[in-house]
């Protein structure tokens, strides 16, 4: 789906949304009257410091407001801008900066819901979808946290090795499928109906704990994490 039939889709009762050089902003109106802020990426943008720093600056905006209105991040964008100039400026803390931007938004009581209806990769994808307290996802959408001959670079082991690895060990391999088994991917919607319906169904559920752990367990894609992140609680809280 494009952008623009996603928004209608997302809000039948009208919308304020606007891109400019790859960045989305604005706000929609679900059919209850409720309004959700909408702050994301476009055009298969890459992210770089200004982006990030933009970004930033509108969650945290949203999140000094007291009206606990939701943030819908659409995101359609390649991975952050591999520049020298923008790694001396230490793109690394800018993408750091927007990611805690969208925790302590989560925080301030504005749920983070990231919709990925194109692509994302690296840092891009880390400080932005993978950041939000929910992300779903609509068919299509290819996420990545990196790709396998970028892989194969770092790890000096061949892609036909990776190949078979990324087929047994979802954690470890790109796309869209294999992100949800691991329970990164909440739920991919359906471009059939109509994402209102499923935007508010999403809502209704109530905000709580990171369960990506257990919802990777469950679907058989990332099977320790849920085990391990209670061992350490019990051991960081026993006696205490």
């Amino acid at each position: 789906m494009e952008l623009d039939d996603i928004l209608a889709s997302l809000f039948p009762a009208g919308h304020e949304v606007r891109v400019a050089h790859g960045r989305i902003a604005g706000h929609g109106v679900l059919r209850d009257g409720r309004r959700i802020h909408v702050v994301g990426l476009a055009d298969g943008i890459a992210l770089g410091v200004e982006d990030a720093a933009s970004l930033a600056a509108q969650v945290l905006a949203i999140a000094r407001q007291t009206d606990a209105a939701p943030i819908l991040m659409p995101i359609d964008s390649s991975s952050q801008r591999m520049s020298r100039r923008d790694e001396l400026l230490g793109l690394n803390e800018y993408l750091a900066h927007l990611a805690k931007s969208l925790l302590l938004a989560e925080q301030a009581g504005h749920r983070t819901i990231g919709l990925l209806y194109g692509g994302s990769a690296a840092g891009a994808f880390i400080a932005t979808a993978l950041a939000t307290g929910t992300l779903v996802a609509l068919p299509g959408a290819h996420p990545e946290v990196m790709d396998l001959p970028s892989m194969a670079r770092v790890t000096k082991l061949s892609l036909d090795v990776l190949r078979e690895k990324a087929k047994a060990t979802p954690v470890f391999a790109p796309g869209l499928d294999n992100l949800a088994r691991t329970g990164a991917v909440h739920a991919t919607w359906d471009p059939a109906q109509p994402l209102t319906a499923q935007l508010e169904a999403l809502l209704a559920e109530p905000a709580g704990d990171d369960a990506r752990d257990l919802l990777g367990q469950q679907r058989q894609g990332r099977p320790k994490a849920a085990a391990i992140a209670a061992r350490v609680v019990h051991e960081a809280t026993r006696g205490g």
